[in-house]
């Protein structure tokens, strides 16, 4: 089967309003930039985001959070956002802080038809115990709040159940992908994006080196076709357009004193 879409605006195209998206990514590293990009220039709005976090400010899915796009918000870290944070301080994001593995896996039991799971992580803190804000009021107050979670004790000791995630769509980046949705990830993009993949019920990928069917080693396929709906094939500025979420200079000492490299 042939799954390239002829460019990201088609891929998107059927995206409604209020969709849920489960979006691969860390920082800036492994972002479907363009598929987001196409999403922003669709005018999709009320949708809700399963991501680590929610990319930066101006940059990643920080893109649609800007613009009010965004109506809520899975994740496990806000980082330096300022806008994700000032949002959802202020009443107009609703949030769902979730540990980060505990989100790791949420997604990946959500690919394998798997409805939940228990485990130790968050067990004694307002994870189980319900109560951590999920949406502020405008006078500050909490208007929504998480609910308690069932907690059960396995050989002495207890673990907490966390429910899969599945999503309507799933945006990604690999760094090759053939026509059949085969994917490889390179390095630490390789983070959220195979298990956005597997939950999303229609996956789009954005590969940045697109080969023919059997151009992969089978042994080095990250993400199976079979968990992947449409394939974009990204231009060689795009595939080379990856920003640098923080620049950090290494001091060094030479003759004439101390430089910056």
């Amino acid at each position: 089967m042939d799954k390239l879409a002829a460019t990201a605006g088609e891929a998107v195209a059927d995206i409604p309003d209020g969709a849920s998206l489960a979006v691969g990514g860390f920082g800036l590293s492994g972002v479907p930039d363009v598929l987001i990009q196409a999403l922003y220039a669709r005018g999709s709005t009320g949708l809700s985001v399963v991501s680590n976090n929610c990319g930066v400010d101006g940059g990643g899915l920080g893109t649609l959070l800007a613009a009010g796009r965004i109506a809520r918000v899975t994740g496990s870290y806000v980082g330096g956002n300022k806008e994700f944070a000032r949002r959802y301080l202020g009443g107009e994001l609703e949030l769902e802080l979730t540990p980060q593995g505990t989100l790791a896996e949420r997604l990946r039991a959500g690919g394998c038809g798997i409805p939940a799971f228990y485990t130790p992580a968050g067990v004694g803190t307002q994870v189980a115990d319900g109560g951590l804000p999920w949406r502020y009021a405008p006078d500050g107050g909490v208007a929504v709040a998480s609910p308690p979670k069932e907690v059960r004790t396995y050989d002495g000791r207890d673990y907490v159940l966390e429910r899969a995630i599945t999503t309507d769509f799933a945006l990604v980046r690999a760094a090759r992908g053939d026509r059949h949705g085969n994917l490889v990830f390179n390095k630490a993009a390789r983070n959220f994006n195979p298990l956005a993949a597997m939950a999303g019920r229609i996956t789009i990928a954005e590969v940045e080196q697109l080969v023919e069917p059997g151009g992969i080693d089978p042994d080095e396929v990250h993400v199976p076709g079979v968990f992947v709906q449409r394939v974009v094939a990204l231009t060689p500025a795009q595939a080379a357009d990856k920003g640098i979420e923080r620049r950090t200079l290494l001091a060094s000492t030479t003759a004439q004193g101390t430089v910056r490299s």
